[in-house]
């Protein structure tokens, strides 16, 4: 057993040799065996704009690889200088490139047999000695010049922003290569960007832990308790007020105010303290994740997503208390006094009235489709039972007679 174990970490953490099997040797797997075998490889064949901007050879490039005697080497040497500027790394086989690359660069030495590069391979130790030449003609630098510069930026990202891996992953990799610096292995820039989520991620924790004081810590974590009897916790039930507008729920909605508020939490600190966008989803998760997750995770992290959730809800109660208010007063309040002076008016002009309940029950008798001169034939018919006298006739369609 122990044997597989060394054999399991070992193939985990190997240097990278191959992008085969990238998730068994990687602890970060945020990166697919394809988005791996990518990295510092050609995507495609450039373009002609591309191969004009990039694989272009300038007078200084010949005059570097006019040092070299056979054609083999000149080709080598140009595929090598054109593709670490493509690139921003060395391809472990050099002649591993599009054919429109290699046909482009052959072109411009002159070299009528493309094919013969493959005896470029044949010395191991000349393309290593050609890409220490170029590394110092186009000022290139390793990772570990930069690496404690990467390393502090991408931490502070972490912490300020929340960005995902794969989008710290990009940005970092487009950052070395404007500073200048050869791409490293996709494992130990992986491994670099998860280490720095993991570090932002524990400063925005250890942070927000800090910002309740000893009984607040406590009051926190009574929160995730479930009172006997009862099918959830406290912060479950304090997720979401009541919404029908009548006086009872305004009465509830008051008292979860007065509940969130009573842990005693600064929220005001708290939201100082930490970005606007890392708090608010510290505060998400705090309102979807179930109490026993969240008793399961580490101290420091536990109180930063209460903190953050009691934070939001300290601010998310009284706006909905103001809206449920807002919503009595529209619907029972306000829509009371507008039926009351509705009757009111309708006693005022009794005409009006009496017109009114002519009018409701013919609509209310009538049957579909009777038109509008049957529609009136019926409210004179019902004016001369009521009044036992015909009613004054109108011309139809208004006093035009139209």
């Amino acid at each position: 057993m122990a044997g597989d174990e060394q054999r399991n970490e070992k193939c985990r953490y190997a240097a990278l040799g191959s992008d085969r099997g990238y998730r068994a040797r990687v602890p970060v797997e945020f990166l697919s065996d394809v988005e791996a075998a990518a990295y510092g490889r050609f995507a495609g064949s450039p373009s002609r704009e591309e191969l004009d901007r990039v694989f272009f050879l300038d007078d200084a490039d010949r005059k570097l690889i006019d040092r070299r005697r056979s054609a083999p080497n000149q080709l080598g040497f140009a595929l090598q200088l054109t593709t670490v500027r493509w690139l921003g790394t060395f391809l472990a086989d050099p002649t591993d490139v599009p054919p429109v690359v290699l046909a482009y660069v052959a072109r411009q030495l002159e070299i009528k047999d493309p094919s013969c590069v493959v005896r470029y391979l044949e010395r191991r130790r000349t393309r290593f000695e050609h890409a220490e030449e170029i590394r110092a003609s186009e000022g290139l630098r390793d990772l570990s010049a930069v690496a404690g510069e990467l390393e502090g930026s991408l931490t502070a990202r972490a912490y300020l922003t929340g960005d995902g891996p794969l989008v710290m992953f990009a940005d970092a990799t487009g950052w070395l290569r404007g500073q200048q610096v050869l791409l490293p292995g996709v494992t130990t820039l992986a491994r670099l960007v998860a280490h720095a989520r993991s570090d932002g991620d524990k400063r925005l924790w250890e942070t927000l832990a800090a910002v309740p004081t000893e009984p607040g810590l406590m009051a926190l974590d009574a929160l995730l308790d479930v009172a006997e009897g009862a099918r959830t916790s406290d912060l479950e039930q304090a997720r979401r007020g009541p919404t029908d507008p009548t006086g009872t729920n305004l009465k509830l909605a008051l008292h979860r105010v007065r509940d969130v508020h009573a842990v005693g939490l600064d929220g005001e600190r708290a939201r100082a303290l930490v970005p606007a966008r890392r708090l608010a989803e510290l505060a998400r998760y705090g309102l979807a994740a179930h109490a026993p997750r969240l008793r399961r995770h580490p101290p420091a992290r536990r109180v930063a997503t209460l903190v953050a959730t009691v934070a939001h809800l300290q601010a998310t109660s009284i706006d909905d208390c103001l809206e449920l208010f807002d919503l009595i007063m529209t619907t029972e309040l306000l829509g009371k006094a507008e039926r009351e002076t509705n009757k009111q008016r309708a006693r005022e002009h009794p005409r009006l009235a009496s017109a009114s309940a002519k009018l409701a029950r013919v609509v209310g008798q009538a049957p579909g489709g009777i038109g509008l001169r049957g529609a009136r034939a019926r409210v004179r018919s019902v004016a001369r039972d009521r009044d036992g006298r015909e009613p004054r006739r109108a011309p139809l369609g208004g006093r035009d007679g139209r």
